[in-house]
């Protein structure tokens, strides 16, 4: 029997994305007054705090490319922003195969310690095979990069939360370890939370098997809640649970009218030999699975702008029509929004001020509703 995932009975979660790559959130000449630098994200992480966002995802860019020309290591950045705020919790992306594993369990369990508990990672398995090849590090095929992951993870489980670790596996190997200190001690929470994101038939099933979160590029709610089922139904087969994000670009303005205008804008003065070579790069790696079902497959040329369909989403228009939409992806199975802006500053306190008071009353609606 298909196993379907229950309606979201807690309110929904929001993370943003952290600009610490430049050229911002889009592949675009457009004005962004947005900075990669350490002081602007501090103080858009006290913003993002104090605006209702209880996560921040660092991006992870080891080199040029796609009007990305500086990028500040995800890590690093994470834990600056971590402990400039109280309550945020942060996400950094990372590589296995430019990670070790145990280095970076022991990165993490330390992180956590300094931000009591509030440290997280999210486990990519790669795309831009540049990053890899011009460090002098092997290039996997699509199915072997995941395999990779899924042993990256486990082992990071078992070194968080053995006192004798032990794992062999085709990647990686542990013998009678005891990472000390162990990750702080947050009840009812295992380890770190676990994060990863995909959309093919191998991200599908490891999502299910591994990790507590699953990010999903922007789609439509019908494209989302096949993700949902799917991951669902391999994640029950293993007696586990996983939540859900949805990635997103918001534009919110006075008028629909105005905010279309804006994504119009961002589109016609797209980078287009940057979009143009991103769109390159993500298609051979999505090509590379069995099915050719992965990420950016059916991206055209204004999703790929954003460079995580974010336009897709459609969360563009007056706070009354964002917020109505964002409950659309609650209903299908989202547990948290993965939100872009153009300017964050200005436009992550617009959305504490005028969208999240509309989703929670809309939230509140529906739960009367449903009982």
């Amino acid at each position: 029997m298909t196993a379907s995932p229950a309606p979201a009975r807690e309110p929904l979660k929001f993370a943003y994305w952290v600009p610490n790559v430049s050229g911002g959130l889009v592949v675009s000449k457009i004005e962004q007054r947005t900075d990669w630098g350490y002081d602007y994200n501090v103080k858009l992480a006290r913003l993002a705090e104090d605006n209702g966002f209880e996560y921040a995802l660092s991006q992870v860019r080891y080199m040029a490319g796609y009007g990305a020309a500086y990028q500040h290591e995800s890590t690093s950045i994470s834990l600056a922003i971590a402990l400039a705020t109280e309550r945020l919790k942060v996400i950094a992306a990372i590589h296995p195969g430019l990670w070790q594993p145990g280095v970076l369990a022991k990165l993490v369990a330390s992180s956590d310690q300094y931000t009591h508990g509030r440290f997280c990672v999210n486990v990519v398995s790669g795309w831009f095979k540049d990053e890899f090849t011009k460090m002098g590090e092997a290039w996997l095929e699509h199915g072997e990069r995941y395999r990779r992951s899924e042993e990256f993870i486990r082992y990071l489980r078992e070194i968080w939360t053995s006192d004798h670790a032990e794992l062999s596996g085709d990647f990686y190997r542990l013998h009678d370890f005891d990472l000390k200190p162990k990750p702080y001690d947050v009840p009812g929470r295992p380890h770190p939370e676990i994060f990863m994101g995909g959309n093919s038939t191998d991200a599908r099933g490891m999502g299910g098997r591994v990790t507590d979160w699953y990010f999903m590029n922007g789609n439509t709610p019908e494209g989302i809640s096949e993700q949902v089922q799917d991951v669902t139904d391999v994640a029950t087969v293993h007696g586990r649970t996983v939540k859900f994000g949805v990635n997103g670009f918001m534009v919110a303005r006075e008028s629909e009218a105005e905010a279309r205008r804006v994504v119009q804008d961002i589109i016609d003065q797209a980078d287009v030999e940057a979009v143009e070579g991103f769109g390159s790069a993500v298609k051979q790696a999505g090509q590379s699975t069995g099915d050719k079902k992965g990420m950016w497959q059916d991206s055209d040329f204004s999703d790929l702008v954003q460079y995580n369909d974010g336009f897709r989403t459609g969360l563009v228009g007056t706070p009354e029509q964002i917020a109505t939409r964002i409950l659309e992806y609650k209903k299908v199975g989202a547990n948290l929004m993965l939100l872009g802006f153009l300017h964050f500053h200005e436009e992550v306190e617009f959305f504490g001020k005028h969208v999240l008071p509309i989703v929670r009353e809309l939230e509140a609606v529906e739960l009367e509703r449903v009982g």
